[in-house]
């Protein structure tokens, strides 16, 4: 549950606005969620753009060649699972990149629908041009830091990952305490058809 207060928060560089006299709002100074949003928001809007204007190779594209890098070759499915993209998004993800020569693709011998990719040379080639910018940019960003901060910080992020399928849950509790019918669209929603959710996206 968001802390929350019945006056507005006090004047800071993260005041979005002023809220009526009485209502409840969202402390955005002490909101956990919105820190990792604007943090997440422009860490991927100034690397997409360095991306892109190095190599023409976008955000998603480069989150997929990390994975490949480390596993050789992965499900659209996996990677979907890991990622958090949409499996629209994916599939038009991988499309890109074996268009380009970055990827070959072929069905899951295990399940004929699901495709996997497999890293090329070429792939490779591009994945260790970008990472050095990659790492770079996260030293930057750590470098407020101290080495000891930095591993409670990652170790902190990992937990909370793995705490987000109660996340999830409790969402799912709440809509259908509160919101039934809100909840009943997200289920036709997951449930429809991937053709039917790919127009939707």
């Amino acid at each position: 549950m968001p802390r929350t207060k019945s006056t507005p928060p006090p004047e800071s560089a993260h005041q979005t606005g002023r809220s009526r006299p009485g209502r409840e709002v969202i402390d955005l100074n002490n909101y956990a969620p919105a820190y990792l949003t604007w943090i997440a928001n422009k860490l991927s809007s100034g690397a997409s753009q360095a991306y892109l204007a190095a190599f023409d190779v976008g955000i998603e594209s480069w989150r997929v060649l990390v994975l490949l890098a480390i596993e050789g070759s992965i499900s659209a499915q996996k990677a979907c699972g890991i990622i958090g993209m949409d499996k629209a998004s994916m599939s038009r993800c991988f499309k890109s990149m074996q268009a380009r020569g970055f990827i070959e693709l072929a069905l899951d011998p295990q399940d004929g629908r699901a495709r996997i990719a497999t890293l090329t040379p070429a792939g490779r080639a591009m994945h260790d041009q970008i990472r050095d910018i990659a790492i770079a940019r996260e030293r930057v960003f750590l470098s407020v830091l101290t080495p000891a901060e930095r591993k409670v910080l990652l170790d902190l992020l990992r937990r909370l990952h793995e705490n987000l399928p109660a996340v999830e849950s409790a969402t799912r509790d709440h809509l259908g305490r509160h919101h039934p019918h809100a909840l009943q669209r997200r289920k036709s929603a997951e449930s429809a058809p991937r053709s039917e959710a790919g127009k939707r996206t």
